[in-house]
């Protein structure tokens, strides 16, 4: 077996430390244990490992920028009942009537302040007595309303914020345009397997014992682990659940009566609340100007 040759005996101590020093990049170090302080003050989330300026692709701040959201404000509208409409060619086609009622700008939050781009919108009217102080304030500073709902809509930029106080009537949406919609389904309570989803039951005689609705085995003995497996179908509570209705279509739009026609059913009870917002899926619509006559 060769002899053992050791190296360190023949560096000195000085030198040693000198040579395994942290290089230093931009007045940090490299081998800092801070990511901040190791290159040059900057989230190491943010830059690549070059200290380039350009967003790394897992970064928070790239997966904003990807994300898709609507160009314009959204609104928030009463849901009163279905209708429906009927086409030239005879065609009938189900709807939800939704109303806009007292709908204004509340607050807008800019990237600056908040880090995205939004506008707080109120529906209908409370009394203040009915309010917290911090909300009255907050109404106070705005100079709006005490409102019924509010509720945050993203904008992409600052060309989709409104200025606080503005209406937002019926015309904000056009006949033909698609859009996507917020709901919380009817509340059902505590709902047996049979109701909740939709099984057809066990037998109904040759040998059952009074088991008709029930749920029947929750899972194996031994060879599944001797438990019930996450996600398993049982009796529990049913709705009001919130739900998210995509890619519907604008039937019919009336200012007068501040109502929205839209192309099928709609999640939620009559009277509830529903949030509507231009779809992810296609161009922002073309709104026409509204045209003024003056009298003479």
């Amino acid at each position: 077996m060769p002899p053992k040759i050791s190296i360190w005996r023949h560096l000195k101590i000085g030198s040693f430390f000198d040579f395994i020093s942290p290089i230093k990049i931009n007045n940090a170090s490299q081998f800092s244990s801070s990511s901040r302080a190791a290159f040059g003050g900057v989230k190491m989330k943010r830059v690549s490992s070059s200290t380039s300026p350009t967003l790394l692709a897992a970064s928070k701040a790239a997966a904003l920028e990807r994300r898709r959201v609507p160009q314009r404000v959204g609104t928030l509208a009463v849901k009163k009942e279905m209708t429906a409409v009927y086409l030239p060619n005879g065609q009938r086609i189900p709807c939800t009537i939704l109303q806009l009622d007292r709908v204004q700008v509340v607050a807008p939050k800019t990237k600056k302040e908040h880090g995205y781009w939004a506008c707080q919108v109120g529906l209908g009217w409370k009394a203040p007595k009915n309010i917290t102080k911090p909300m009255l304030g907050h109404y106070e500073k705005f100079g709006v309303a005490p409102k019924k709902t509010i509720k945050e809509f993203r904008v992409k930029d600052e060309n989709g914020i409104l200025a606080p106080g503005t209406i937002i009537n019926a015309d904000h949406f056009v006949e033909g345009q698609y859009v996507d919609i917020w709901a919380t389904c009817k509340g059902k309570g505590f709902a047996g397997g049979m109701k909740r989803h939709g099984w057809a039951g066990q037998p109904a005689s040759h040998g059952n014992s009074l088991t008709h609705r029930a749920m029947g085995s929750a899972g194996q003995s031994q060879g599944g682990g001797s438990r019930v497996y996450p996600g398993k179908r049982m009796a529990g509570r049913m709705g009001g659940h919130s739900k998210t209705i995509q890619h519907r279509q604008v039937l019919k739009v009336d200012q007068e009566l501040g109502v929205v026609l839209i192309n099928g059913p709609i999640p939620g009870p009559k009277g509830g609340i529903v949030s509507i917002q231009d779809t992810i899926h296609r161009p922002s619509p073309v709104v026409p100007e509204p045209h003024i006559v003056v009298s003479m």
